[in-house]
């Protein structure tokens, strides 16, 4: 009966039976010849709680998780967690998974310089994203990473807050035209996801796509589509093989959105590179040093290329612009549709906000500097909030070269480990009644005696997220920017969001919004 299953689970994909045949034949090969790792564990994975103490259950669970679509992910690991602890074991045909919730644990890991090794779903994104910063291990991760730190100094980001506010404004016009005549808006996380892409492309590219205008829509298409059949492949283990998945109907439409994704990029750094030289010889033709240059992210990585050619090619360019392209506008859009949502479901918590940037800006309609973004205490705390109940990375996974050694257990190299930050973001023994949206939670008082390691948005050690400062920046500007200027109503229910797990979480529904231009507060484009 199971492998009957099996057979159906398979052909749906391509309607042929030989591409369900050789799925099983790589499936026999992975308990024949790869099972070893279970002998090499022995003892120390079997201390462990564990669901699959069997090669049955094993069978069992990595079906279960084949079959799973992207909203069932986390609640079923929230009750695995509930049912067995902090710490459990799973095993998914040969491969070993330990996940853990505990924050000491956390930190073992996550602070540790020897365990850098990203799991092997990294793996699947290497034919989008190469071996660029979030991929690479070892030592092109290190003098990558080092490379890069210096492309988010304070001073290059402050050259970027123009393009932060001009796109910031360019969205509450989008939303007031949107809410013309005291309509709602029913798909606010489009506006934001738009906004989000023209302000990293401008930052990270220097180019404006205007995607707020309705230009760019294939590539954004595009990121969602590949995004949603990697995580289909993560949990589908016959997908794991290149040969089944490259047969496979959605292989092909994951490698027809991959070249889409591939000439936008090439072709903008073909752009990029093209002003550049043509700048730089009128500099020469001039003989003036003339305006201030505000280098974009892809300049410094082709000031780099130049300056050390060996350690950054022209391939490296573009995956480090495809990688931080993708992270930079989804991860911090998903948080700022989230604290929109729940801006407009509490108005005293809104209240306090506009208060406090009435205090920074008064009447006035300037510009949102540096400095005052720094000074919004009270709306960082809303958004460290919201990315406590909806971080953007859902997962976070480690591959042991060497045995890691926690309080309690010591886990063999080779295991797979496994952090998932929503889970440990809902522990009601660090946060109390934890469904319940509080940025009080974020005090500096309520913070003092929390553990480090309990709250993870941007990861933690060595491979956290290079660009935390850019996002926090980005998602002030754009909430204060739509609370100086309009009054923002969520129609719905904080029970109404319906969350899913792709590369990153996403909102599958949203409750509607409206939103109401503040009297006598005209918005107007700063340039």
């Amino acid at each position: 009966m199971i492998v009957y299953n099996l057979i159906g689970a398979l052909t749906s994909d391509s309607n042929t039976l030989w591409v369900a045949l050789l799925s099983l034949t790589v499936l026999s090969l992975y308990f024949l010849y790869f099972d070893k790792l279970s002998k090499i564990h022995g003892k120390q994975i079997s201390l462990l709680p564990s669901i699959t103490k069997t090669q049955w259950a094993s069978l069992i669970v990595s079906l279960k998780l084949a079959n799973f679509g992207p909203r069932d992910i986390l609640p079923y690991f929230d009750s695995v967690i509930k049912k067995y602890g902090s710490i459990i074991h799973l095993k998914i045909i040969a491969r070993h998974y330990v996940i853990i919730n505990d924050p000491d644990d956390i930190k073992v890991l996550l602070s540790s310089v020897q365990h850098i090794t990203k799991g092997p779903d990294y793996e699947m994104l290497e034919p989008w994203l190469n071996k660029g910063l979030l991929t690479s291990t070892d030592q092109k991760w290190h003098s990558r990473r080092k490379l890069l730190t210096n492309t988010f100094h304070f001073k290059i980001l402050e050259t970027y807050v123009p393009s932060l506010n001009n796109h910031s404004r360019s969205l509450v016009k989008n939303l007031i035209n949107a809410s013309d005549n005291g309509k709602s808006i029913a798909d606010i996380d489009s506006h934001v996801t738009l906004c989000a892409l023209d302000i990293v492309c401008e930052t990270i590219m220097g180019v404006n796509l205007r995607t707020q205008e309705g230009k760019s829509t294939d590539y954004v298409k595009a990121i969602k589509n590949v995004s949603h059949i990697l995580i289909k492949r993560i949990f589908t283990f016959w997908y794991w093989s290149e040969i089944v998945f490259n047969l496979s109907s959605i292989g092909r439409e994951f490698r027809k959105s991959l070249k889409l994704l591939h000439n936008f990029t090439e072709n903008v750094i073909k752009e990029r590179r093209k002003i550049l030289e043509e700048t730089a010889e009128q500099k020469k033709t001039d003989g003036k040093a003339g305006k201030k240059q505000i280098y974009s992210f892809l300049d410094l990585l082709v000031g780099v290329s130049k300056e050390n050619p060996g350690t950054m090619t022209d391939k490296d360019i573009r995956e480090e612009v495809d990688t931080f392209l993708f992270e930079g506008h989804d991860t911090s859009s998903i948080a700022i549709t989230m604290a929109i949502i729940h801006l407009g479901l509490d108005q005293n918590i809104q209240n306090l906000v506009r208060d406090e940037l009435y205090e920074i800006f008064g009447d006035s309609d300037r510009d949102a500097t540096m400095e005052d973004l720094k000074a919004m205490t009270n709306l960082e705390r809303v958004i460290k909030e919201t990315m406590r109940l909806y971080p953007s990375v859902t997962g976070i996974t480690r591959t042991l070269k060497e045995p890691l050694h926690l309080e309690k257990y010591t886990i063999p190299s080779k295991s797979v480990m496994v952090v998932v930050p929503h889970l440990l973001h809902r522990d009601e023994n660090i946060y109390p009644n934890p469904e319940k949206f509080d940025p009080d939670r974020f005090l500096p008082e309520q913070c003092n005696g929390r553990h480090p390691y309990a709250y993870i948005p941007f990861s933690a050690g060595p491979r956290n997220c290079i660009g935390q400062k850019f996002a926090m920046y980005q998602m002030k500007t754009v909430l204060s920017t739509i609370l100086r200027y309009t009054i923002v109503e969520t129609l719905g229910t904080q029970q109404s969001i319906v969350i899913s797990t792709q590369l990153i979480m996403r909102a599958d529904y949203l409750p509607s919004v409206k939103i109401t231009p503040i009297p006598n507060k005209s918005i107007t484009s700063h340039t």
